[in-house]
Formats: C-alpha cells, structure tokens, sequence
C-alpha cells in the first residue's frame, strides 16, 4: 500500500506540473491547444529509407516526445510518429534561443512538429537537426514507466491509446490487420464479387446457431436482434441475380469469452451462384496463402508456438475419415443411430444434452470433441452431418452428410463454407427442427423465417457460400495468442 500512495502522489505531483506548465502558456499567449494544423511533409520512416539522398534536406515532422537526454545547449529527443521512431537534436546555438529554452520544458508525451534538416550524429545516429520546435498539444498526464507484458495485459486493452503510443509491435498488428482487409477486398474484387451491406439489426435471429443480443425499437415497438450472421440476407440477393456477393462486418454474439472468442467480431462471408463447397476451398485458401505471401513475404507463420506452413494445396479430410484417423472409430462401416452413439461412449465422447441420439451427432460428437486437438497444419475438413448443418446441400452421395467445410489452422477453426441448400422444402423441414430444438431449450438454434423461405421458393440456383473470421487470420498473421490483440477495443467488464 505504501508503494501505491508514493506512486499516486508522484503521478498527482507530475501532473500539477505540467498543469502549471500550461497555464504559464496560456498566460504568454501560446496556448498550444489554440494550434489548429502543422504541415508536416516528412515521416520518421522515410528518412530513415531514403537518408542517403535526403541527408541535408530541410523537413518538417511531427508527433510525440517519448524521450529526452542532454543537458544545458544541447538535447537529443526520440520523436515518435505515425511511421516509428527519429531522433531530434536540437542546440541552443542553432536555434532561437526562446524557442530552445521553451523546448527544454516540454515534457515527455508532448506532440511537437519541428522544422529542421536530415543529419548524421557523430556517432552515426540519423536524425533531424531542429531549427525550430512548436509545441502542438501539451500532455497533462505523464506516460507509464511500465506498460507491458503480460501483468499489465487488462489495462493494455481498456486504455489501447496509450497501448499504441509506447508499444510499436501492438501497432504493427493493426497495420497487418489493415492490409489482410485490403487484400481481401482486392482478391474477392479481382474474381467479380460486389460488396454489399446488410441490416445489423433483424426481427429474426438467423444464419448461424448462436445465442443473440436482443434490443428494443422504440419507434416500432418491438424487439430485435443484432445480427448473428449475415448469410440470410446475402442469399436474397443471390435469389436477386447478384450472383457474387461478399460483406465485411462485424457480427455480434451473446456468448462466452475466451481467447478465441469476442462478443462482437470482424467475419467476412461471401456467396457464389453456380459454384459448389470445393470453390470455396480454392477461394480461402488463395486468400490465407496469398495473404501472407504479400503481407509477410512468406508462406510460413509462426503461431501459438508451432510453425505453420501455408503453402497452397492444403489437405482435405472428410469427416469420417478424419474420425477412423483420430478416434479409431469408421462411422462409414455404421448405419444405426444407437451403434453409432455406443461406439462413441466407448471412446468417452458424450453427446449434447439438447441433442438426438442420432449417428450423425455422435460422428460430429467425435470430431468436436477428439480431432480438432489434432489439427495443427492447414486441413480442410469436409462432409458434415446434416444435424448440424441446417443450411447445407444434403450429399447426393449420402444423405446423412452435407456438402459443407470447416478449415482449421492451429487447432483453430478458421471458416466455414456449404454447397448452399437451395431446396426450400428440404429447408422449411430443416428450421422446423431447429424450431423443435429451440422449444426443447436450444437458444443457439436456428429460428424459422418465412421471408427467406419465400425468397427461396422463387429460386436460387446452385451455391457455394462461405464465412472467415478476420480476426483469427489476422491473430495468424501476426502470431496473437488472444484475440483481444487484435481487436482494437475488445470488450471489457466495467472496473466499477
């Protein structure tokens, strides 16, 4: 306690300083917060580039003071700007000397811009030589000592402005985060998609089985849901003609926390006419591996302390196949439901309370609760029971089975994608026994909407459709063991 009253009163003390600080300012008439615009025209980065042709070249740059040394007519600052890091020296001999000695009170955390030329130190440090420094918002509250690691993990997230200023590798995740995003767009445009926007809020919880948030329109009365997917309203506009379509957006579901999971998160999900499940493989896999080929410069990642090599031609299991490999059970050589179950329970997999005692649970039963431990390296998972796919084209080949993928990385799984269910009979029975599930209990399972039965009756032809999470390529791409790494605000529990 003794310890946390010193550093209260240290932090108290330090801001009345520079309370006191600005105040003088204000008195002299150099408000800083009074400055509406500097022009710089130089970043950190691209002297650092390009020094040997801009060496003696007047600049202007801006950002914040995260350092200073020296004593008396000479100072060294570290600058910190949108790019990174460049050192200032500045001397009173080569300044005006008002301007150097207002300099030397500024504070660290104090943005700047400065006028000066690109030098060398004497010890070989690029810098910027100043000319002139003009204070451009002062820093009422000094910078953490200490704001790293994994102590300090929960502050990091709720306070993530000052997470950015003195962590550059918590910026560097964003930035890839960025440009995962702009690649997709680009890879997705390049093969004919539009972009598209769909509602946030809906009378219907649909397209995936999760749990809603429920909020209330005023206006209208009602209750409404915060989308839980966009698939529904993405295959009316394939019933619509728009026969590629994608959407980036953010998906809100009201269930646990963990490190792989955020109650709101970044999925794109994306619908192709006259295409299959196997169109889609080729489609996420382009955009994983090509994504860090461009990104990165490399196929391999490293990520949760295992190399992963994402170099095109990935694996593909079915999902039997990868049971008989895993479990030591061959659903294949199975037909009755209570076999199926019982072989199961004999490798300790128990099937969901809210489920029926059916083969295809207990083969997916299996899968979820054996396999995906296994799935380290880049692995298509293929032909999932129609219990758990109630959006998904049955197998002509098996009834049982659908036409339908999962890919996992890392023991993570990273999308999913169908052969679109396109029957709207074999539909309307399939959310009828979502419907069923739900009286039972299952507030994850489907509800039954009658516009998208609708829409499907005037026809939708042939499907394949997919959803990614960004999230988790970008905590692949930049080797996040969290996802609140790599969301900028992830969601937190009020301190009070």
């Amino acid at each position: 306690m003794g310890n946390e009253r010193t550093n209260d009163q240290d932090l108290g003390e330090q801001t009345r300083v520079r309370r006191e600080k600005l105040a003088a300012l204000q008195a002299e008439g150099r408000d800083p917060f009074q400055i509406t615009r500097f022009d710089w025209d130089t970043t950190s980065a691209q002297i650092k580039e390009h020094f040997d042709e801009m060496e003696g070249r007047a600049v202007k740059v801006a950002g914040r003071l995260m350092s200073k040394r020296g004593m008396g007519k000479v100072s060294f600052c570290d600058l910190q700007d949108r790019d990174g890091r460049i050192q200032l020296y500045a001397r009173q001999d080569e300044m005006d000397e008002a301007v150097y000695k207002r300099f030397k009170k500024y504070d660290i955390g104090d943005i700047v811009g400065v006028e000066g030329e690109v030098f060398r130190t004497q010890r070989g440090e690029m810098s910027v030589r100043a000319k002139d420094i003009t204070l451009l918002s002062k820093s009422l509250l000094p910078l953490p000592e200490k704001f790293h690691g994994l102590q300090d993990r929960e502050l990091r997230y709720r306070q993530r402005y000052v997470d950015l200023m003195v962590n550059p590798e918590v910026k560097r995740n964003f930035i890839v985060r960025s440009k995962f995003i702009q690649f997709l767009r680009r890879y997705l445009d390049d093969l004919g998609y539009i972009e598209v926007e769909t509602p946030v809020l809906n009378t219907i919880s649909g397209g995936a089985s999760a749990r809603p948030f429920i909020t209330h329109h005023n206006t209208l009365d009602i209750d409404m849901y915060m989308r839980i997917a966009t698939e529904l309203p993405l295959k009316r506009l394939i019933v619509g003609g728009m026969d590629r379509v994608y959407e980036i957006g953010r998906i809100f579901r009201n269930e646990g926390m963990d490190p792989k999971h955020n109650p709101e998160f970044t999925s794109v999900e994306l619908y192709q006419a006259y295409t299959d499940f196997h169109g889609m493989m080729d489609i996420a896999e382009g955009v994983l591996s090509g994504a860090a080929k461009e990104i990165l410069g490399t196929y391999q990642v490293e990520w949760q302390g295992q190399q992963i090599d994402l170099t095109p031609g990935w694996p593909r299991l079915t999902m039997i196949e990868a049971v008989k490999q895993y479990v030591g059970i061959d659903f294949g050589a199975i037909s009755d439901d209570a076999a199926a179950v019982a072989a199961a329970r004999e490798k300790g997999v128990e099937l969901a309370e809210t489920a029926e005692k059916t083969w295809g649970n207990a083969l997916y039963a299996c899968f979820d609760q054996r396999v995906e431990e296994h799935l380290i390296q880049p692995t298509f998972i293929t032909m999932y029971p129609v219990e758990v796919s109630p959006l998904t084209k049955r197998s002509p080949a098996d009834p049982r089975l659908t036409e339908r993928f999962e890919f996992f990385i890392c023991r993570s799984e990273m999308g999913n994608a169908y052969s679109e269910l396109n029957d709207p009979i074999d539909q309307r029975q399939r959310f009828e026994k979502q419907a069923e599930l739900r009286e039972r209990g299952d507030d994850e399972a489907e509800m039954l909407d009658e516009d998208f039965l609708t829409a499907m009756e005037y026809g939708m032809p042939p499907t394949g459709g997919m959803g990614i999470g960004i999230d988790r390529c970008v905590m692949l791409l930049t080797n996040s063991d969290t996802i609140r790494d790599v969301i900028l605000f992830p969601t937190m529990k009020p301190l009070d």
